[in-house]
């Protein structure tokens, strides 16, 4: 399933895992949560208890990519990599 696809529905958790520093100087995209990439393990019930799909982002796709990745390795089947935050932010506006 690509990124508009998974944005097309209303049953979604974006999940941003930049710095929050990152946030100030890059800007956020609304409705995402923030929890860097060092503090998914810490927060992993958190997230696992979100319904529906979990798309992960950050700057250019690497840190989402191993928040998914690690995801994928717990069990979880509903995690993707939505890649950059400026690619989250083109496909929302485009919906």
């Amino acid at each position: 399933m690509d990124l508009k696809e998974l944005l097309s529905g209303d049953n979604y958790h974006l999940i941003d895992v930049r710095e929050p520093m990152e946030l100030d100087v890059d800007g956020s995209v609304e409705g995402a949560t923030n929890i860097p990439l060092d503090e998914i393990e810490v927060r992993k019930q958190e997230i696992e208890n979100l319904a529906g799909p979990k798309i992960f982002f950050c700057k250019s796709g690497q840190r989402s990519q191993k928040a998914a990745d690690y995801f994928k390795e717990q069990g979880l089947t509903e995690v993707y990599n939505g890649g950059g935050y400026e690619d989250v932010k083109a496909a929302l506006e485009a919906r």
